[in-house]
């Protein structure tokens, strides 16, 4: 069993549709959804975990696809934007995993390592320049 983080975009036409409903049903998958959100144009984003074989996700993802639903791995609910830090380090503190990090002590500059990000959301509410937003 393999766990995979996802993003999905759901268009209008099809954000009243049951597809985490058929991920679970018809491909045997595990869905851990993290957030969900409908924006006023009524276009839905959802950030799950997808757990199960190799094969059923490589399935149900395609079922997804088939649904014209947008797919996205590698993007994250969380937008970290350097060039809007000023490196105060009110963040620090506040990341449970570490994510944002000193990159060194003597220049007290911070990194942000999405790998290590769960999108807990707490650089956003902490952080006093808006470096941290989320789509959520």
């Amino acid at each position: 069993m393999i766990t995979k983080k996802i993003l999905l975009h759901f268009s209008q036409e099809v954000v009243e549709k049951p597809i985490v409903y058929h991920l679970v049903k018809d491909y045997d998958l595990v869905i851990n959804i993290f957030r969900a959100k409908i924006t006023p144009q009524e276009e839905g984003y959802l950030m799950l975990d997808v757990s199960g074989s190799e094969e059923n996700i490589r399935r149900g993802m395609e079922f997804v696809e088939g649904c014209k639903v947008q797919i996205n791995e590698a993007e994250r609910g969380l937008r970290w934007e350097e060039a809007r830090c000023t490196h105060c380090g009110n963040c620090l503190p506040h990341c449970p995993t570490g994510a944002l990090h000193l990159t060194d002590s003597d220049s007290r500059r911070v990194d942000f390592d999405i790998n290590l990000c769960v999108e807990c959301l707490s650089c956003v509410a902490n952080c006093p320049f808006k470096a941290c937003s989320s789509i959520f």
